[in-house]
């Protein structure tokens, strides 16, 4: 029988992270110059924002998990847009903005996978992994290569289409009124390594929401939100970034520099943030 999660797998975000999202290492992440490696880029015909869109292929064994009933969370940020997909099964373990042959070239940046584990309304749990995907364009197919277990490179076309707004259908995406609150804090991408602190802190003034963010190490340097570079302060040792939200419930997509490798490296990730409790 075909399994159907019991929550709308990709229709609320904040929901569906936890059994959906994530990325890389010295391949992390889809970081903006992977971007870059794919065909040139149209401009977006979207809004900034986050939206439930479908997401095809040109091959069965490569799509979206069925119970996501073919459909990803795309998230329009800066004129950029990138796709979250959770996939079928474990047996994809990396993917490539581009073709097999650019993927295979020394330097080439492949995106990670995030371990999602997926909720079926029969009690049932699978574990699958999920791609923060960049989208050049929508309604037409683009180059996206992969590798599976056996370590061979293969050419797909990919499309995204029919994009519906989700924020708007969010109660969470109200900001609460000004003062400070504690919010479960969601990372998303990376090699999985790297995490938040969560709860963390959010502080509301003049209906403006600003985060801290704590890191897992100290080796975080800078992070980039909506083009805006920040720069770090330090509790108990560990990275601490306050960024603007522009939402909550919702992901934001930001950038966070690591120095923890041979040299600097620049990853993407999403954040959400949810559940505000005032703080007494």
């Amino acid at each position: 029988m075909k399994k159907f999660l019991s929550i709308v797998c990709a229709g609320v975000l904040a929901a569906a992270l936890t059994a959906c999202t994530a990325a890389p290492a010295a391949s992390q992440s889809a970081p903006a110059s992977s971007a870059a490696s794919v065909q040139a880029q149209s401009a977006p015909a979207l809004a900034d924002g986050v939206y439930q869109a479908s997401f095809s292929t040109d091959s069965s064994m490569f799509h979206a998990n069925e119970a996501c009933d073919g459909k990803g969370v795309l998230t329009v940020q800066n004129g950029q847009m990138s796709i979250y997909v959770t996939l079928a099964g474990k047996g994809i373990v990396n993917l490539f903005p581009g073709t097999a042959e650019d993927a295979r070239k020394p330097g080439a940046e492949w995106l990670q996978p995030t371990l999602e584990t997926v909720h079926y309304s029969d009690g049932t749990t699978d574990e699958a992994n999920a791609f923060l995907i960049p989208v050049p364009y929508l309604d037409e197919e683009f180059d996206v290569a992969l590798v599976g277990k056996k370590g061979t490179w293969y050419d797909h076309k990919v499309s995204v289409s029919d994009p519906q707004p989700l924020a708007d259908d969010t109660a969470e995406s109200e900001v609460p009124a000004d003062g400070s609150y504690t919010v479960e804090a969601v990372l998303q991408g990376g090699s999985g390594k790297a995490s938040v602190q969560s709860p963390a802190r959010l502080t509301v003034e003049n209906g403006a929401m600003t985060a801290t963010v704590i890191w897992s190490s100290k080796n975080y340097d800078r992070m980039i939100v909506n083009g805006q570079e920040y720069t770090p302060t330090y509790e108990n040792g560990l990275s601490c970034f306050t960024i603007p939200v522009s939402a909550l419930g919702t992901p934001l997509p930001v950038q966070a520099e690591t120095t923890a490798m041979s040299q600097p490296h620049m990853i993407d990730y999403t954040l959400t943030f949810s559940n505000p409790e005032a703080v007494q």
